[in-house]
């Protein structure tokens, strides 16, 4: 399969990722942009969807979010920090960049994202029409809800107070205070601190992606507790929205996303892939989830 390096402008920064062409002889097709989770990079399995999608006629925006992986962070903005409405507004941007492109079908674009993507796809699908289909894999539904499931009760007000620091720190012009993603002791302080987590990172970063990161702001936590997608799933329709679901992940909570599914009105569709928030990733839940995609934006997006 081949593939381009990419760079185009993304709320001032220049983000970097990849193109894959369509496997067709059609003057245009479709195009499918791709974006990752929580502090993922490119690298992590996203070429795997994108080469399913390429054989099957679509062509694919894949990046890295603004100051991860390869991509530059938004001017006033440090490296490593997730700001989920400064991603969603890249997402856009990336939408703007592939319709600029003359092999791309400006009317026929989809939008894919797993974890936060997946909620930073279910929001712009919300909120920006020219998405034509989007598949949203285990997303993230509630911040406040997972926040409350990630962190301890007795820690919270520790949290409210490091907040709080945190924006006196930054306001004084001071670094940024940065914490591990992932830690093998599930009991440190870290932004993800579950055991499934730490094993799909560590493993991940040492097989595809050596030169991830295993840090975010703090204030990335700040932002990921205030964040509420699941809000905007009734806004989705009428643009047709796969969800993809693990009933076993504890990370984004798959009885969460479920029954948030519940809220958004048809066209669409839940799709369960067996075991947990990374199962989806790789072999058997690799075949469910990419088969699962790619027949939905063949249906809504090459289909029309």
């Amino acid at each position: 399969m081949t593939r381009e390096d990419i760079e185009f402008n993304g709320q001032g920064a220049t983000l970097r990722g990849w193109f894959y062409p369509a496997s067709t002889e059609a003057s245009t097709a479709p195009c499918v942009v791709m974006q990752h989770g929580f502090a993922a990079v490119k690298e992590m399995w996203l070429d795997a969807y994108a080469e399913v999608f390429q054989a099957a006629g679509l062509h694919v925006v894949v990046y890295d979010h603004p100051g991860f992986g390869a991509s530059d962070p938004v001017p006033g903005t440090p490296a490593q920090e997730l700001d989920p409405w400064q991603q969603i507004r890249c997402l856009q941007d990336a939408i703007t960049y592939a319709q600029g492109r003359p092999e791309v079908d400006a009317d026929r674009i989809g939008v894919w994202g797993s974890s936060y993507g997946g909620a930073n796809a279910m929001v712009t699908a919300a909120i920006d029409r020219r998405v034509g289909a989007v598949v949203s894999q285990v997303p993230a539904i509630s911040g406040s809800t997972s926040f409350g499931q990630l962190v301890r009760i007795d820690n919270w007000a520790a949290m409210d107070a490091a907040f709080a620091a945190e924006r006196q720190n930054r306001a004084a012009g001071g670094a940024p205070t940065m914490i591990p993603v992932v830690d093998e002791d599930p009991t440190a302080t870290s932004a993800l601190p579950t055991p499934d987590s730490y094993a799909w990172f560590h493993d991940t970063a040492a097989q595809r992606a050596p030169h991830w990161r295993n840090e975010v702001t703090l204030t990335s936590m700040e932002y990921f507790r205030g964040y509420e997608p699941g809000m905007y799933l009734p806004l989705i329709a009428p643009t047709p929205l796969l969800m993809i679901a693990a009933p076993l992940d504890r990370l984004a909570s798959g009885q969460l996303a479920t029954a948030a599914y519940e809220t958004a009105a048809q066209p669409k569709e839940l799709v369960l892939v067996p075991g947990g928030h990374f199962d989806a990733y790789t072999g058997q839940g690799f075949e469910v989830t990419s088969t699962a995609a790619l027949d939905w934006f063949t249906e809504h997006l090459a289909g029309r």
